[in-house]
């Protein structure tokens, strides 16, 4: 392992700053869409993520990987949702031991009715304060993160360097 480079200031306030955001963000949305619908945050985002789907479909190990969750949480989820009438799976014909997660007319009820609130809620608390320079900026930063973070999968630093210190504290 080499050297350890630690956040200058200027770094760190970026990083915290990114990291409390996204953490008190994703909360706050996720208590508004349980409260103003029937949907949990991962139900919306299941719906979200099939919803975007041409066909409207997607394998498991599809909806895990947009969504960043491990499978075995996805496979939780769908089994939820499935229970409650949101989603069904379907054989897929390629592959006997896989299947399709499809919404059904209840779930894609379910996201329609949830959608102009939360996408209010959006606009209210990160698009609406922002200038248009800042969304792109916005937009290119997280697009080079998404980027990188598909280049490495094997959760290894990219530039090599050393995960830590276990005297300090990680990011």
């Amino acid at each position: 392992m080499g050297e350890v480079r630690w956040l200058d200031e200027q770094e760190e306030r970026a990083w915290r700053a990114l990291q409390f955001m996204q953490l008190r963000l994703s909360g706050r949305l996720a208590a508004d869409v349980a409260a103003t619908s029937a949907l949990s945050y991962a139900d919306y985002l299941v719906l979200v993520a099939l919803s975007d789907r041409p066909d409207g479909r997607a394998r498991l190990f599809e909806l895990a990987e947009v969504l960043g969750w491990e499978k075995s949480r996805v496979s939780h989820q769908v089994a939820r949702m499935s229970g409650r009438g949101l989603v069904r799976k379907e054989r897929c014909g390629q592959d006997r031991r896989g299947a399709f997660v499809v919404a059904t007319g209840a779930g894609r009820r379910a996201i329609e009715a949830a959608a102009p609130h939360h996408v209010a809620m959006v606009r209210r608390l990160f698009i609406d304060p922002l200038t248009p320079s800042e969304l792109d900026a916005v937009a290119s930063v997280a697009e080079k993160v998404l980027a990188v973070l598909a280049t490495d999968r094997n959760g290894a630093p990219a530039d090599g360097t050393s995960r830590g210190d276990p005297e300090r504290p990680s990011a």
